[in-house]
């Protein structure tokens, strides 16, 4: 079993920044991949990035190129989404999940959860 804990989400105007942080516990030697997904409300939950434990490769989704930003630190068994000019569209519960492969973008592949940290964008 894996444990997933995400912290930093939180209010913030357009334009502005917030530092996702995604903390793996338990038998983290099974987590490969880790990937961030969000789910705003009446929609689905969608893929957002992706990064290899081992080899830092990234994925991330066309809408977030160029503003946000995965990185992990494997000393701590963290990831971070760096998140820069935020948009009233990114407004979600943004959730880590650990996955196998980190090119992987659908949900069902990824088998364990954290509860999610809110992110709101005002405009």
């Amino acid at each position: 079993q894996v444990q997933l804990n995400e912290s930093g989400g939180g209010l913030v105007q357009a334009g502005g920044a917030l530092r996702l942080s995604c903390v793996a516990s338990g038998r983290t030697e099974s987590t490969p991949a880790l990937g961030w997904f969000r789910q705003a409300p009446g929609k689905e939950r969608e893929f957002v990035a992706a990064i290899s434990w081992g080899s830092g490769s990234a994925n991330l989704v066309d809408s977030v190129k160029g503003r946000f930003t995965i990185s992990r630190d494997n000393a701590k068994n963290t990831v971070y989404l760096q998140m820069n000019n935020l948009k009233p569209e990114d407004t979600a519960v943004y959730y880590c999940a650990v996955g196998r492969r980190y090119y992987s973008t659908l949900s069902n592949e990824y088998y364990y959860w954290g509860q999610g940290t809110q992110v709101t964008v005002s405009s």
